[in-house]
């Protein structure tokens, strides 16, 4: 039987990817959502969170697709509520409120579950298991997306808890931390922020281990989401984001396309409720945090997303 659930936040990737996800899946029923301008038909819709709570008791998993700075109220409510929570990247606008959270959740025997979905794109185990038997001499990641394409006109992204380039650059980093067979840290970061903006378009950072990353919000056009691993025994990279490797410039196996990663996440969430799990990971997230906190600063010309 289906369990119920809740799409908190209608917005273009919820219709993107979360409903499409849920609509296909046997282990989902989209029984309700949340949102003070948008819905899906069919579906019966609340204006706030707090309603919801009190008038559907029977929805037991909510999925938070807001941005980050208000998520945090809202998945407090549903944990304090007794409800699973599933996180939409990044699951928080700060390091402590996701520990906050992961704490309500504990106390409240339920799931909490921060979701990365370029984890499950379709080559990232392959590259994995790849470079578990390897030394990873060096690598470096070039991920260039156009802001204007995936987040017309929405200017949070620039302000503070918008995370600016680093809302892409962090699906990067959630490989990363996947894949790699040791762990690293961040070195240097050099961060290109407009002049009427408070959150980077740019980003160069390096870290240990010989790893460097290139991320910019402004490449119109084709977007470019390549990571490159040069070991102690061959080449490896990965394209599409993920979801193609190459070992020593041949295609071994993926796809271009990025279709299967939310359906997982679903997948993924369905197991954690049935066994009374929660899976939160900062790796990615202590990343940004920490090439904020060291990045020299550069203001560049002003930019409207």
């Amino acid at each position: 039987m289906a369990r119920r659930i809740a799409l908190v936040g209608v917005g273009k990737i919820a219709r993107d990817q979360h409903v499409p996800a849920l609509a296909a899946s046997p282990e989902w029923e989209l029984a309700a959502t949340v949102s003070r301008n948008a819905g899906v038909e069919g579906v019966e819709g609340f204006r706030d969170l707090e309603t919801f709570l009190d008038a559907r008791p029977d929805v037991e998993v909510v999925s938070l697709c807001l941005p980050p700075v208000p998520r945090f109220a809202h998945a407090q409510a549903a944990l304090e509520a007794g409800r699973h929570v599933m996180l939409e990247k990044p699951p928080g606008a700060t390091l402590g409120e996701v520990a906050e959270l992961e704490r309500l959740a504990r106390e409240a025997g339920v799931t909490l579950y921060t979701t990365w979905h370029s984890r499950m794109a379709r080559a990232v185990e392959a590259a994995r298991d790849w470079l578990s038997t390897r030394t990873v001499m060096c690598a470096h990641i070039t991920w260039r997306e156009d802001v204007r394409h995936w987040h017309p006109g929405q200017h949070w992204v620039f302000e503070p808890g918008g995370f600016g380039v680093f809302d892409p650059g962090i699906n990067a980093l959630s490989i990363l931390t996947h894949i790699l067979p040791e762990p690293v840290h961040v070195t240097s970061a050099e961060l290109d922020i407009p002049a009427n903006c408070f959150t980077p378009i740019a980003a160069r950072l390096s870290f240990s281990g010989g790893i460097s990353a290139d991320f910019d919000w402004r490449q119109e056009g084709e977007q470019t989401w390549d990571m490159d691993f040069d070991t102690d025994d061959g080449q490896m990279s990965l394209r599409h984001g993920g979801n193609e490797i190459w070992i020593e410039g041949e295609r071994v196996t993926g796809s271009d396309s990025i279709g299967g990663e939310y359906p997982a996440l679903y997948a993924r969430m369905a197991e954690l409720v049935a066994t009374g799990a929660r899976e939160v990971d900062l790796a990615p997230m202590v990343h940004v945090a920490d090439a904020l906190m060291l990045g020299r600063r550069q203001v560049v010309a002003p930019f409207v997303p």
